[in-house]
């Protein structure tokens, strides 16, 4: 593959692993530039390919054999998906897509079988990604249940504010309330609320955070807790708590 250490945002869990792995690792790792809307694996497809963002959102979506539709967790240059393929399974039952464009490398899965039993780190930090991940899952469970509209979408937009440079976020109304699995006159409503508030500026397809601090506390106890566990068992991601416009 071309060498990509030239990329401003790289994958926290490629930049963690010793030399060593890497360079085992390294000449199977394609680049990629997946599109908003790319889908990395259809539901019930074979994982053919496990990515590794070095920019851009994914989103892991939940289909209904009925066709409905939610969002289950989203992801970014701090980990990979499908995580299935990480033990040892080859069919994806959710849709992965991605909500915001971006750019990164891929591995095939049967490459990633081979190199797991020889790089135990590599192997690690994937499993303590999953488990981090899983913790975001069932807290969008819980915020589904017992917070409002406007305090999950205060979640949301902190989940993807975290995942992106700068402060402005490419989302439109239609995908914030499929992510949401909510009408979209909700989510407008509960975009008014938040620019109410000062808390972002919503335009057409575009959303700025202009006062992170304070949409964190919008959010109460809907956010935070399975980013302090990614922070535990893999560390930091660059900070946006003092960002404000």
């Amino acid at each position: 593959m071309s060498e990509y250490s030239h990329q401003p945002l790289r994958n926290r869990l490629l930049d963690l692993l010793p030399s060593q792995e890497l360079d085992l690792i390294k000449p199977f790792l394609e680049p990629v530039v997946m599109q908003k809307g790319h889908v990395i694996v259809h539901t019930d497809a074979v994982v053919d390919y496990i990515y590794f963002p070095f920019s851009g959102i994914g989103s892991v979506v939940t289909i209904s054999p009925e066709g409905h539709q939610a969002e289950a967790g989203m992801f970014g240059r701090e980990g990979f998906a499908p995580t299935t393929a990480a033990v040892g399974g080859t069919i994806s039952i959710h849709e992965v897509l991605m909500q915001v464009g971006g750019e990164g490398v891929r591995i095939s899965s049967l490459r990633l079988g081979e190199l797991l039993p020889i790089c135990p780190v590599f192997s690690n930090l994937l499993a303590r990604f999953i488990h981090a991940f899983s913790s975001q899952i069932s807290f969008t469970a819980l915020s589904n249940a017992v917070h409002s509209v406007d305090e999950r979408l205060a979640r949301w937009l902190l989940m993807c504010h975290d995942r992106v440079d700068g402060n402005e976020i490419s989302l439109t109304h239609e995908f914030i309330s499929l992510m949401l699995a909510v009408r979209r006159p909700s989510v407008t409503t509960a975009l008014h609320i938040l620019e109410g508030q000062k808390l972002i500026r919503a335009e057409r397809g575009r959303i700025s955070v202009r006062d992170r601090n304070a949409l964190e506390r919008f959010a109460g106890d809907a956010y935070g807790k399975p980013e302090q566990e990614y922070r535990r068992l893999i560390g930091e991601l660059p900070s946006k708590r003092d960002m404000a416009i």
